[in-house]
């Protein structure tokens, strides 16, 4: 009976340390490290990717945000500011209740196969929005102009960044929008088109937040 008790006591006590230990290795001393290398090693990366403006937090270069005019009364989806280059449609072209408006509870697309009749229409839509928003004198634009980012949202609904040819597609209605040169514009955005990683892995892309970042900058300069 007594070494009975006796076992069970010492292997409650070996189990107790056990777990202490554990609990200092996995709980503190493991997370102090990582996070310690991760702040040394990759600050920007630990601290969410934010990216600033006029000395403050604006947003982070892995997120996309809206530039929205404003809602009037009556409306329920906003207009786009078309003053600033416009990022991928937000909410699943305007009918995706996973995620709206860039908000960051969760995420997701609208999950609808690539024949399915109202995403077939969604995308029409999208189209002859962008043909008629991006349309200035002398510089139309064509459906067969629009690229595939430029009418549908990514996976996730969060996605930060468009290609080249649909920020090109842009630049002259944002030019006359601001009141500068296309070529200046146009400059703007080959400055801030990352290539491939490793120069093969991906596509080109254009971080819209950034790209609108330096747009201000210029414009105030002009």
């Amino acid at each position: 009976m007594n070494n009975s008790v006796s076992n069970t006591a010492r292997m409650l006590g070996a189990g107790l340390r056990a777990l202490l230990v554990l609990t200092v290795v996995t709980g503190v001393i493991y997370p102090l490290a990582v996070t310690g290398i991760a702040q040394g090693l990759f600050p920007g990366k630990a601290n969410g990717s934010e990216i600033e403006a006029d000395g403050k937090v604006v947003g982070s270069s892995l997120i996309g945000q809206a530039y929205n005019l404003p809602l009037k009364k009556g409306q329920e989806t906003p207009e786009p500011d078309l003053k600033w280059f416009q990022g991928r449609p937000q909410n699943g072209l305007g009918s995706n209740s996973v995620n709206t408006q860039y908000q960051l509870i969760l995420s997701g697309a609208t999950n609808r196969s690539a024949d399915n009749a109202e995403l077939v229409q969604w995308v029409k839509e999208a189209k002859a929005a962008v043909v008629k928003d991006n349309s200035v004198p002398g510089h139309p634009v064509r459906p067969s102009d629009v690229p595939a980012d430029a009418v549908t949202s990514s996976g996730s609904g969060l996605d930060p960044a468009i290609s080249p040819k649909y920020a090109d597609l842009q630049v002259h209605r944002v030019a006359e929008k601001n009141g500068l040169p296309p070529g200046r514009v146009r400059k703007l955005v080959a400055e801030h088109t990352e290539g491939r990683t490793l120069g093969f892995m991906g596509e080109p892309r254009v971080n819209v937040l950034e790209l609108n970042i330096a747009l201000k900058e210029l414009a105030a300069d002009r």
